[in-house]
């Protein structure tokens, strides 16, 4: 073996467990405790190892432009708005060296795999893609990246938009996305994705029913499509925070529908928290899908970052443990199963949206390996624990030294 970690709290699919992890040749080797060998020996006291964070939703195009755009309204149109007028003046370098400081902030807080959503248009052209493709190489490291090519502006009332999703297929994107609510005929764009993606062979990850009108969901049309083209459990839908409006029966049989079809659901807490709600004086909600109770009738579920600094979110450090905290509040989730889903929600259940079969701390899988400075997965969404190294492939990619408290020995307290 490489390297033996001493010690650890292993989160499983199922559970946790008490063991020491043996690396070897990029590879978990052995799960047991007593491991000993010629071998980097670290002992980690108890804490607490994740098989990496699993970003399935996040921008890196557009993120870190506060401070060429304004987010007084908070609102989904101003934002629309607002990166659209900025993005008239994105270059590749401006897009690569801003998804770059991301990417490198996620691998900081213990992201090893991740799904960005890229846009094409006639404005900004392929420039994303350009920028970002590179970076799938030079970053696989510390991190798989996998781009979901998408229309943020509309496809069939956008001229031109449909070849420039095309090519980007064409160059390397491996997953087709799609935002029905900014186009003049949702339905129609709906199916268009379904057959690029059927084109292709890649999964579809959809913008969805963001807003807080329970009228006119799309989530059936959807689902139907999944069905219709055979695509269950390869379809993701992304906010959906019409499903927060929905009354106790029209919510359980949206949920089977879903569970049915075999479409996943991803959350943006801070993103859908940010600007739903915002066009109300008082009353205000949340307009934030509660999965927890989508888990419960069978739909796989997840949460994501989605913006960093930007005007459809205005702060963000990329820490998937704070996504995980926020959705446990948002959401008054205070057991320890539903703790321990939240974090299962960051690891294991994005990992299967992505469908990563070589996911999890587990012989033979890929040394993705995550510390995290506390004791227990219920632990980790309660305090926010602070990640505190990471291995990629057995590598160590990142390490942070814990606080220590100097304390003034003449004092007594």
């Amino acid at each position: 073996m490489d390297t033996i970690l001493k010690n650890l709290v292993v989160l499983g699919r199922h559970g946790e467990i008490r063991t020491d992890i043996g690396i070897a040749n990029g590879r978990i080797a052995a799960l047991q405790s007593g491991l000993e060998g010629h071998a980097e020996t670290l002992d980690m006291q108890g804490r607490l190892a994740v098989p990496g964070f699993v970003e399935s939703h996040i921008h890196l195009d557009k993120a870190c432009i506060m401070d060429r755009c304004k987010s007084e309204d908070g609102t989904l149109d101003e934002a629309i708005r607002e990166v659209s007028a900025a993005k008239k003046d994105f270059t590749v370098a401006d897009i690569r060296a801003r998804a770059v400081k991301v990417l490198e902030k996620c691998i900081l807080q213990g992201t090893t795999r991740m799904r960005a959503h890229l846009e094409v248009d006639p404005v900004i052209g392929s420039k994303s893609i350009e920028a970002v493709l590179p970076l799938i190489q030079e970053y696989k490291w510390a991190i798989d990246l996998e781009i979901c090519v998408f229309p943020q502006e509309g496809l069939l009332n956008r001229p031109g938009t449909d070849e420039l999703m095309v090519a980007a297929l064409k160059r390397g994107a491996t997953v087709v996305g799609g935002c029905p609510y900014t186009d003049s005929n949702p339905r129609g764009q709906m199916e268009r994705i379904f057959e690029l993606a059927r084109e292709f062979d890649v999964d579809i990850d959809f913008h969805l029913d963001f807003d807080t009108n329970p009228q006119g969901m799309t989530v059936g049309d959807v689902c139907e499509l999944t069905d219709a083209y055979k695509y269950g459990g390869r379809v993701a839908i992304g906010h959906v925070s019409k499903l927060s409006t929905l009354p106790p029966g029209q919510f359980t049989a949206t949920s089977r529908l879903l569970a049915n079809a075999g479409v996943a659901v991803t959350v943006l807490p801070s993103t859908d928290l940010y600007l739903m709600g915002g066009e109300r004086d008082h009353n205000i909600v949340r307009g934030v899908a509660p999965v927890h109770r989508l888990i419960e009738e069978g739909v796989n579920c997840a949460l994501s970052t989605n913006n960093v600094l930007n005007p459809f979110t205005p702060f963000g450090d990329c820490s998937m443990i704070r996504m995980a905290n926020l959705y446990a509040n948002i959401g008054q989730i205070g057991t320890g199963s539903g703790l321990q889903q939240c974090l299962h929600m960051v690891t294991h259940k994005p990992a299967l949206l992505m469908r990563l079969d070589d996911y999890g701390i587990a012989i033979g899988n890929p040394a993705d390996i995550i510390i995290l400075d506390c004791r227990s997965a219920i632990s980790a969404v309660q305090e926010l624990a602070i990640p505190l190294c990471g291995y990629k492939n057995g590598r160590r990619t990142f390490t942070r030294t814990p606080a220590q408290l100097h304390k003034n020995p003449s004092e007594r307290i």
